[in-house]
């Protein structure tokens, strides 16, 4: 069994087999040294945000706290400002990242539950950009929260290209921060720590010090480094230490009163907090430190010139565990929240910085998405390009080569009644109640007058409601487990 050097100091204990056995469960699959081409490739280092909304940092427009290191990613680097997420919640979103294919076409369409622990597993038929990174000879490694897949299936990081994985499996145990086990590859690790009511040992801070052990593990390597942090996603808690910066600066405040005790203590329902927006702006800090200690590792190692960095978010601002989006403004000029597909459920901030790549304080409004990723690396890594719904846009961070334009972007979500969206230019269509109505309406949005979605003129532009309509008509495959019926909720008007 391999523990990580970083992960010795943290004073946690191995269960389910003593220390010097070999676990029999599926261990990661090993690759063959990479040649000596691979050393000229640039490492990936993706940040990810849980929950984080577009105006949640001060360089997207927040005025009530800062993000200091994350505001000098972007003035170091270049600032989108119509980038999407992959869908409105977790799982989804993370499918079409690393599969590129829009949520129409990813095998992972929804958030699905798989008890005890985990979440519907990505299937093996599928190539992730993971998958395709370790194949041309990248150390690959996520940590942080998983959701696709519950340990051992096919959906398993391990199983799906990562050579190391550190932290939650299971989203819905992702919703504590003081949890009672995180997983390493194959192996559960209990927290003697957090055991009962303890809080001992914050997990966040665990996972972002595996997360430094690997930059340094693998600095003469080529790696693509994945980091989907569970900051801010309730429940909201910080450590004291930093919670304490933050107490009584932002009243009014009201208390929300969560689960405490009892035998579903931390298995997903969220923890009461007192001072809720004090703990959601504490968390939003630790995470800009963070930031800040990867991009000082990074530099520290002479490897910033080969290293493009993105910072990002999987959806838009939750409402949830008493966070206050409105209070802070979280959207910025945007409407919605998680879980609407409505700009802000969808549009996030995304940063990348790769010096002498990418030109300091610049700022792209290309139109991309999450699957753009895939097909992005693909491109700077000079390996096969999928043949998924993503477009490289390598062009713009390197301002070298004609940038593609997507046709159209498609989200479809399956709770709440079914909704559907699609963008093509400046137009977004929005259809929400879809499986319970088959003639709810389509609205229909001009982005470029309207960026806060607040005129709905469908009915001014019946010619380009037809062709929303003939998008959303073919935008999608069926699913066996994720199913959306396409006659019933698209209707006929």
């Amino acid at each position: 069994m391999i523990l990580t050097h970083q992960y010795l100091r943290s004073q946690v204990t191995w269960f389910f087999l003593p220390l010097l056995i070999v676990s029999c469960s599926p261990q990661p699959e090993t690759v063959s040294e990479p040649d000596s081409e691979s050393s000229n490739l640039p490492n990936i280092i993706y940040i990810l945000a849980d929950d984080l909304g577009y105006g949640d940092l001060s360089c997207y427009g927040q005025t009530k706290f800062s993000t200091p290191n994350i505001d000098k990613l972007a003035a170091q680097g270049m600032r989108f400002t119509q980038h999407y997420s992959g869908n409105t919640v977790c799982a989804p979103s993370r499918s079409a990242l690393m599969t590129g294919l829009h949520t129409g076409h990813t095998p992972i369409r929804g958030n699905k539950e798989v008890r005890p622990e985990g979440q519907h597993p990505l299937p093996d038929s599928v190539q992730t950009l993971a998958e395709s990174l370790r194949e041309a000879g990248y150390a690959t490694g996520a940590f942080g929260k998983w959701g696709l897949g519950y340990p051992g299936s096919e959906g398993d990081p391990n199983r799906q290209g990562f050579d190391e994985f550190f932290g939650y499996n299971c989203q819905r145990y992702g919703h504590h921060y003081y949890p009672r086990h995180l997983w390493h590859n194959q192996d559960s690790i209990i927290l003697e720590e957090n055991t009962g009511f303890n809080k001992g040992s914050y997990a966040p801070s665990l996972i972002h010090q595996e997360v430094l052990g690997f930059i340094e593990d693998h600095q003469e390597e080529p790696f693509f480094l994945y980091i989907p942090s569970v900051i801010p996603h309730a429940e909201l808690v910080a450590p004291n230490e930093i919670m304490q910066q933050y107490q009584g600066k932002y009243p009014p405040e009201t208390p929300y009163e969560g689960l405490d005790e009892g035998e579903d203590y931390r298995t997903g329902p969220y923890e009461s907090q007192q001072e809720p927006h004090a703990a959601f702006v504490a968390m939003i800090s630790l995470l800009d430190k963070q930031v800040g200690e990867i991009v000082a590792m990074v530099d520290s190692l002479g490897l910033a010139e080969n290293t493009l960095i993105i910072f990002t978010s999987d959806n838009g601002p939750h409402q949830e565990g008493g966070a206050d989006p409105d209070y802070f403004d979280s959207n910025g000029p945007l409407k919605g929240y998680k879980r609407d597909l409505y700009e802000g459920g969808i549009r996030v901030p995304m940063i990348a910085y790769w010096p002498g790549q990418i030109e300091a304080g610049s700022k792209s409004e290309h139109v991309s998405a999450f699957w753009d990723m895939y097909p992005t690396v693909a491109e700077l890594a000079g390996i096969e390009s999928p043949n998924g719904d993503g477009v490289s846009f390598a062009p713009t961070l390197t301002g070298e080569g004609n940038q593609a334009e997507h046709d159209y972007l498609y989200w479809e979500f399956h709770e709440r009644g079914g909704r559907i969206a699609v963008r093509k230019g400046d137009w977004k269509a929005v259809r929400y109640d879809v499986l319970e109505d088959p003639d709810s309406p389509l609205e229909l949005y001009n982005l470029a007058e309207d960026i806060g979605e607040e005129n709905n003129v469908a009915d001014e532009h019946p010619e380009v409601v037809d062709q929303m309509k003939e998008i959303l008509q073919n935008a999608r495959t069926p699913s066996p487990v994720f199913t959306f019926d396409q006659g019933t909720y698209l209707g006929s008007n």
